[in-house]
């Protein structure tokens, strides 16, 4: 595993590193979109505005794509989805590998992604669905090449935007919890997502969104040696696409605005109490990233609510994704979570 600190010089991967896949993750709410596109606005990168969604909703939702009616039916109703419209294939450009080719999620998502790229007269694509960071072991069995940039953002910012967003449900008993349910699910997230990241080695990297904001240069200089390829700031800013221009905010605060921070919102927008609390549950895993707290570290310590709280979510968080991964389990859930397979999924980018 890298920390972004210590890359100096690109991986010996020669230049198969330099085309790999990149897979830009996190929590949601955490800077991945903006990375993500800073990536895109380097060049050399396939410019799709949108969450491929394929890991965490696409393959459970359609099962296992070595059977040719899963594929069809893949096919079919994905083409009728704004993240088919936002590739601006036609519709015949990938079926017939799509059907010939393709017997997984990691094949699909690398037929449209590659068909795009050559559209584009590019050499490399990336993904950032955040939620693909819950999937790491499986991207790296299906696209063995791929390496996974981790961006990780203060929980407390994290949980005050998810809650803002609603996009965390609690449990019926804990409709007012919901700012403590959202750092929960950062907490497990970031924790799930750096216990795979190690076992990936020279291929995984970790970034701090605070970082990235602070001094860009530098980090996306690190960067450039682990990805293989030059991201320079300047072109970025010129290019600027997406977020890179316009904030991705749940703030409706212009880029323009002199007193505009994503960083450090927490300290003006919870109260005391709900400071108090934040630290409580999240307290020993901020302070293992190497974010500092408001209270004194030995006042952190969750009360056997708040302990018993943090238990119960985890282990829902662990059974939910474990089912998804598992048919007929997966088909269930993801139809819960959408009971139709909407043309426009959730957090498509603007």
């Amino acid at each position: 595993m890298h920390n972004v600190e210590t890359i100096t010089e690109t991986p010996a991967k020669g230049d198969a590193r330099s085309k790999a896949p990149v897979f830009v993750l996190g929590c949601p709410r955490s800077g991945t979109t903006l990375l993500y596109h800073m990536l895109l606005s380097a060049g050399n990168f396939a410019v799709y505005r949108a969450e491929s969604q394929v890991f965490n909703l696409l393959e459970p939702r359609f099962g296992n794509l070595n059977h040719p009616a899963n594929r069809r039916k893949l096919l079919a109703a994905w083409q009728e989805t704004e993240l088919f419209r936002r590739t601006s294939l036609a519709r015949d450009e990938i079926s017939q590998e799509v059907m010939t080719n393709c017997h997984n999620g990691g094949d699909f998502l690398r037929i449209v992604m590659e068909t795009m790229a050559r559209h584009q007269g590019v050499m490399r694509w990336a993904d950032c669905t955040p939620e693909h960071l819950l999937y790491l072991k499986r991207i790296k069995k299906t696209i063995p090449e791929a390496v996974v940039i981790h961006i990780i953002r203060d929980g407390r910012d994290v949980a005050l935007s998810l809650e803002k967003q609603a996009w965390i449900r609690p449990f019926p008993w804990d409709q007012k919890k919901t700012l403590e349910a959202a750092a929960l699910y950062w907490e497990w997230i970031v924790n799930k997502g750096r216990q795979d990241g190690r076992t990936l080695g020279q291929d995984y990297i970790e970034v701090r969104f605070e970082d990235l904001v602070a001094d860009p240069r530098k980090v996306l200089n690190s960067l450039s040696g682990f990805i293989g390829q030059e991201l320079d700031y300047e072109k970025i800013e010129r290019v600027g696409i997406g977020s890179v221009s316009k904030p991705n905010s749940s703030f409706s605060v212009g880029k323009k605005t002199e007193d505009f921070s994503p960083v450090g919102r927490w300290k003006s927008s919870l109260s005391t109490d709900q400071r108090e609390r934040l630290e409580a549950l999240l307290g020993r895993t901020l302070l293992g990233l190497g974010y500092s707290l408001e209270h004194h570290a030995n006042k952190i310590s969750p009360t056997a609510s708040l302990q018993g709280m943090r238990l119960l979510y985890k282990s829902y968080f662990d059974l939910k994704l474990q089912l998804k991964k598992r048919l007929p389990f997966g088909k269930v859930l993801v139809s819960r979570d959408i009971p139709t397979f909407d043309p426009q999924l959730p957090r498509i980018e603007s």
